[in-house]
């Protein structure tokens, strides 16, 4: 018996020494393609950060040069002292600060009352906002435009902001999270004669402050990315954001990819540090947006 039952342990530990091989292969591979796959998407990256330190005429010299043989920073030193990207930052920060702030207010507003509250048109309200994700906001440029001409508001920082202010997801998780709140405290404020509003912000938003601040960072990022709008409604270089502002940087001489490069990398970097400071929070808006969407 006891030879049997050795035999059996043996049996058993070839099989899980083959298993553990095996995984450790497949481990392996998968390692080296999601390796081989983060250089291929890095690479883009890096040669353009790597081109703003180049002088012109090694950018534009024949053959593969991943490394500047003399490392300048002319390009950044142009795009500071020659072109308006310190008014473009302002422009971009108070249009993408005034989004976030009113998205995240009225978001939190309209998930509380479709929540907490009874009113007639709840329900349809509920599913206007769950249906506007069949329309692509693109598709309601035309009648923005039309309407922000009508108010006189291109080239103003109100044009830029107020149609970017649709964002019906921030509704639908404030709403989730507003239901998942125990209906006791709701019923204790009331029993206090708590008004709405100081319910609104006394008791539900501190409670999902974590979800607020998610919101908050994507909304931010998505303003300050944001490019086909701003682009759009602003045609004075002095009201246009950073993002529209770098398509301004021209030379008489021709193209400047290292100038033009320089710019982007200077566009894209306060929400660089931004993602890297909040990665976290950033994860959490894009799980929670994904699961709503999903």
């Amino acid at each position: 018996m006891s030879a049997v039952t050795e035999d059996n342990a043996t049996a058993i530990s070839q099989r899980q020494l083959r298993t553990i091989k095996a995984f450790d292969i497949g481990g392996a591979i998968l390692a080296i393609v999601t390796l081989v796959s983060a250089i291929i998407w890095a690479f883009p990256l890096y040669w353009g950060v790597m081109t703003t330190f180049k002088p012109e005429f090694q950018v534009v010299e024949p053959g593969f040069n991943p490394w500047p043989r003399t490392f300048t920073l002319d390009a950044y030193i142009h795009i500071l002292t020659h072109t308006n990207i310190g008014l473009w930052y302002l422009n971009s920060l108070v249009t993408s600060l005034a989004v976030t702030v009113l998205v995240v207010i009225m978001g939190a507003g309209a998930g509380y009352a479709i929540s907490q509250l009874s009113f007639p048109g709840r329900k349809i309200l509920w599913f206007m906002i769950l249906a506007s994700f069949m329309v692509p906001i693109q598709a309601l440029i035309v009648n923005h435009f039309v309407l922000m001409s009508q108010f006189k508001l291109i080239n103003n920082w109100l044009g830029v902001i107020l149609p970017q202010l649709i964002v019906p997801v921030v509704v639908i998780v404030y709403k989730q999270f507003f239901d998942s709140v125990p209906k006791e405290f709701r019923e204790a404020a009331v029993m206090d004669s708590a008004s709405e509003f100081r319910m609104l912000f006394k008791i539900f938003l501190p409670m999902n402050w974590g979800v607020t601040t998610a919101l908050a960072i994507i909304t931010f990022i998505g303003a300050w990315n944001s490019f086909l709008w701003p682009f759009l409604i602003t045609t004075k270089e002095e009201m246009m954001n950073v993002t529209v502002g770098i398509t301004q940087v021209r030379d008489s001489f021709g193209v400047q990819y290292a100038r033009e490069l320089a710019a982007a990398v200077l566009a894209g970097l306060p929400v660089a540090v931004v993602y890297l400071i909040f990665q976290r929070r950033v994860t959490q808006a894009i799980m929670l947006s994904a699961g709503i969407k999903g």
